[in-house]
Parts: structure tokens; sequence; C-alpha cells
């Protein structure tokens, strides 16, 4: 999950995450570590190296979809939000009603996302947890919230820090990489494809696989997120109509 960093979206919106209670330098030593940590200027040949290693950590399995790490028997989070540890039979089904869902909902009662918006969020909803993206991939050993910034760069390779660890789809991780942006993200998927090639369409998928993280975001970082999640869901509902 996104802390403390001046980003934008593809709207053109700015926006800044905020805590009253914080201390001063809080922000600020954040938005200092990450621009010094992104001075190791990650290069294209450690980038396919990530892609290949992430595709082998997706290849570690999981007992299932929403499935916690194995001997864990705790909560889950994705940031400091909790996050379902139930275990469904199908990828579209646990999606829906564990990662996107419990967010909307939130959401929708923070005022990010309007009525109309969540009627066209629901209906792609559906569509998902119907099974219209389905396929026959088992379950991945996911990282959960991998933005940019929890891959940490360096000339030995990359590290990756604060996951939301959980069985789900490969997709997804691939996704959340793309929605903030990634150095290199052409040579990682090249990397992961060169150890376990995607199935082909995945590009077009990419805003299926975003609708958990934008739920996430629009329950807490307000309604430009709100406006990306409808965006993602009018994506889905369009990929929908052509499958």
């Amino acid at each position: 999950m996104r802390s403390g960093r001046l980003f934008r979206v593809s709207t053109g919106d700015v926006f800044l995450k905020h805590d009253p209670h914080a201390h001063p330098d809080f922000f600020r030593a954040e938005a200092a570590g990450l621009a010094w940590l992104a001075e190791a200027s990650p290069s294209a040949g450690t980038a396919r190296e990530f892609g290949a290693v992430l595709a082998r950590m997706h290849d570690a399995g999981a007992a299932g979809f929403g499935a916690a790490p194995d001997h864990y028997d705790g909560q889950l989070f994705i940031g400091r939000r909790p996050m379902s540890r139930t275990v469904h039979a199908t990828w579209g089904s646990f999606y829906i009603a564990e990662r996107v869902l419990p967010f909307l909902r939130i959401a929708v009662d923070a005022g990010s996302v309007t009525d109309r918006q969540c009627r066209d969020i629901e209906a792609a909803c559906d569509l998902v947890a119907a099974g219209a993206f389905d396929d026959d991939d088992p379950p991945s050993r996911l990282h959960g919230d991998l933005w940019n910034g929890n891959v940490l760069w360096s000339p030995r390779g990359v590290v990756l820090i604060d996951p939301a660890a959980h069985g789900g789809h490969r997709e997804t991780d691939l996704a959340m990489l793309a929605l903030f942006g990634c150095p290199h993200l052409g040579r990682v998927v090249d990397g992961y494809e060169s150890a376990h090639p995607l199935r082909a369409g995945w590009e077009h998928r990419v805003p299926v696989h975003q609708l958990h993280p934008l739920a996430v975001h629009a329950a807490g970082y307000g309604a430009g997120y709100g406006r990306e999640l409808h965006r993602a869901a009018l994506a889905t509902l369009e990929l929908g109509g052509s499958t």
C-alpha cells in the first residue's frame, strides 16, 4: 500500500497522503529514503532477473485462492487494513468477495465512490465473480502489495518488502507493478516470461487485476482513486463483453 509520497494518477490529479498525527518528519523521511534507494539505478539486466525470480515465487504456489502463508494462523493485512484469509475454490469468487467488495464498501461509506460509480463497479464485480476471467492457473504465491515502493533495487538484485502475501492469481502482482510504475517494466515482464510464459491477452486483463489495489486506495485516499477504480471497472465490463 502506498505511503507518504506525492504521486500522480492518469487523470492528472495530484494526491498527497496526510496524517495529522504523524511526526513532522515522518513523510519527509520516507520520501528521502525512497529517493535515496532509487539512486541504486536499477539496470535492465537486474529488472529481467527480478521478473524471472518473481515467476518462480509465484510458481511456488499456495493452498488455495485467498490462503494465508503456510503455518500462519493470524490476521492478514494490506497496509494497516485487515484482509480476509477465506479460501475459495475459484479465483473470481475469491477476488471479488475477499479483495474488492470489502474495500469498495469502505470507499462508498467514505464518500470516495459515488452511487453511480458503485453501480458500474458492482456490475464489473459480478462479471469477475461469475468466472469470466477464471483460467486453469493454480493459486500463485503472491506478494500481494507489489507497487514499486515495495521493490528495493540494489546492485546485488531486488529485495521485496511489506508483503500482503496470500494465494491469488499471478497477473495481480504484475498489474500492481504496472499501476504505479516500475523501472524497466518491459524487462521485468521479459524475464518473467522466460521463466513462465503469461497467458495470451494478459495485458488487456490488467484493469481486472487492478480492481483490488484501487479499491484499497479508494477506501483510504479519496475520490481520485474512486474515479480510477470506476475506470478500471468500465474497462473490465468492456473486456467481458468481448470474451
